[in-house]
């Protein structure tokens, strides 16, 4: 599991997955959260803006990122 240390109170969900290299991109991106292929905290979640905060889990493809 990939650990992502916040700096701020959120990082919205588009830029927690560009931080973390998950994508190469802002619009691919946002075209995997369209498609339903992330999960946040173990549901799939489709907003784009979506604020992910500490003790929140992201998965996509079979990575996991815990915010902390």
């Amino acid at each position: 599991m990939l650990e992502f240390k916040l700096e701020g109170e959120f990082i919205p969900l588009i830029q927690l997955l560009k931080a973390t290299n998950i994508v190469q991109s802002g619009g691919e991106a946002q075209i995997v959260v369209e498609a339903g292929l992330v999960k946040y905290n173990g549901a799939v979640d489709l907003r784009k803006r979506l604020k992910v905060r500490r003790s929140d889990i992201v998965e996509f493809k079979g990575q996991k990122i815990k915010v902390v």
